[in-house]
C-alpha cells in the first residue's frame, strides 16, 4: 500500500489535468477560416513580402476578410490571382506583370575597381570598405548578394555587373532587398525605356569613373513627347506608366544609358 497509494494519487491528478486540458482546448479553440487555408494552398509559399504582407498567410488571411485583393502575388501570377478570385467568388482580375531590372551599367567594360577587396564575398560587406570595390559609389560592386538572394535563377553577375532575365524572374523582390545600393527594382514587362544608371554625381565626376553613366544632360526629358523622363536627384528616371516605348530618349542620350526593354 506504501507503493500503490501516491501511484493513485500520479495517476488521478494526470487523469484530471488532461480532461481539464480537453475541456480548455474546445472552449478556448480558435476557428479555423477555411477559406484561408484555401487561398494559403493555392499560393506559391515564396513568402517573399511582394504582395505587401507579412507573407502568404498573411496574404491568405486578409484576402479572406476583404482587405486585399487578388493579383499581388507576382510569383503566383495571373493562375494564382485567378483561383484566388475563384475561391472568393469574384471574377475575372487583372495583373499587371512585373520584373526586376538593375539601373547600373557598370561592366568591367565600362568603369573599373579602384581597391582591391579581399574579404567576405558579398556586396553587404564589401561596401563597408571605403563604400565597396567599384570606382563609381553608386554602382554594382558583382559580388552577387542578390543572386544569393533569388530562388528562380534569374540573377547572375556578368563582367562585373549583375544582369535579370525578365523570363525567370517572378518579381518576388528579393534581389531588390538583397542589393545594399538600391540598385535594383521591380518594373511592369512591356516596351519601355529605362534608365541603366544610379549615379547622382554631376557631369565630370561621372565621366572620371563610367563610361555610360548619366551625366545630367536632360536631353532625354526634353526628347520625351510623354513627359515621362524626370531627373531626380542629378539621374534621369523614367516613369513607366507614361512611357510608351517610343526609344527617341534612346536615340538622345549622348552616353547609350537608355535601353529599351520588351
Amino acid at each position: 500500500m506504501e507503493f500503490i497509494t501516491p501511484i493513485l494519487i500520479v495517476g488521478i491528478i494526470g487523469l484530471l489535468a488532461g480532461v481539464i486540458l480537453a475541456v480548455a482546448s474546445i472552449v478556448m479553440a480558435v476557428p479555423k477560416d477555411e477559406k484561408a487555408e484555401a487561398l494559403e494552398e493555392i499560393l506559391p509559399g515564396a513568402n517573399c513580402g511582394a504582395c505587401g504582407y507579412s507573407g502568404c498567410s498573411g496574404y491568405a488571411a486578409a484576402l479572406s476578410k476583404g482587405e486585399a485583393q487578388p493579383g499581388l502575388c507576382s510569383p503566383g501570377g495571373p493562375a494564382v490571382a485567378k483561383k484566388c478570385a475563384e475561391i472568393l467568388g469574384g471574377g475575372d482580375v487583372e495583373m499587371e506583370i512585373k520584373a526586376a531590372i538593375v539601373r547600373c551599367m557598370g561592366s568591367y567594360d565600362n568603369t573599373s575597381d579602384k581597391l582591391i577587396y579581399d574579404g567576405i564575398e558579398g556586396c553587404n560587406a564589401a561596401i563597408l570598405l571605403a563604400g565597396g570595390s567599384s570606382s563609381c559609389l553608386f554602382g554594382c560592386m558583382g559580388l552577387g548578394d542578390c543572386v544569393k538572394a533569388c530562388e528562380y535563377g534569374a540573377v547572375e553577375v556578368c563582367n562585373g555587373v549583375a544582369k535579370i532575365d525578365p523570363a525567370l524572374c517572378k518579381a518576388c523582390g528579393k534581389c531588390v532587398s538583397a542589393c545594399p545600393k538600391g540598385l535594383i527594382a521591380l518594373a511592369p514587362v512591356k516596351k519601355q525605356a529605362v534608365v541603366r544608371c544610379s549615379n547622382c554625381d554631376k557631369g565630370k565626376a561621372v565621366m572620371d569613373v563610367c563610361k555610360v553613366g548619366c551625366i545630367s544632360c536632360t536631353k532625354c526629358v526634353k526628347t520625351c513627347p510623354q513627359g515621362a523622363i524626370a531627373m531626380v536627384n542629378g539621374c534621369a528616371q523614367v516613369d513607366s506608366h507614361k512611357c510608351t516605348g517610343c526609344g527617341l530618349c534612346v536615340e538622345a542620350c549622348p552616353r547609350h544609358v537608355i535601353t529599351l526593354t520588351e
